[in-house]
């Protein structure tokens, strides 16, 4: 099943530790936006994996959309091009 995760991670370190264990699972299709095309026992891994990774009380989180077959082929993508693929995350918080 296609899932797009999004990400919101208030320390560098963490969300460059995110990034890394998204892009062994999917595509990287926006800065903090990822599409996964998983079964149910690698999503269920990767869940895990995220949220030991996470700080709650920091106000880390992440979001999981699952779509279904017919969402998929309704998906469509105006302009832009997909982010190249760095060894780190250069998304900085500005102050």
């Amino acid at each position: 099943m296609l899932t797009v995760i999004s990400y919101d991670i208030k320390s560098d370190t963490r969300r460059t530790k995110i990034y890394k264990a998204l892009k062994d699972y999917g595509d990287w299709v926006q800065y903090s936006v990822f599409e996964c095309d998983l079964k149910e026992q690698e999503l269920l891994k990767l869940r895990h994996r995220l949220d030991t990774l996470l700080n709650k009380e920091e106000g880390d989180s992440i979001r999981y959309y699952h779509l279904c077959a017919e969402c998929c082929r309704k998906i469509e993508r105006d302009g832009g091009t997909m982010p190249k693929d760095l060894s780190t995350v250069i998304v900085k918080k500005q102050r």
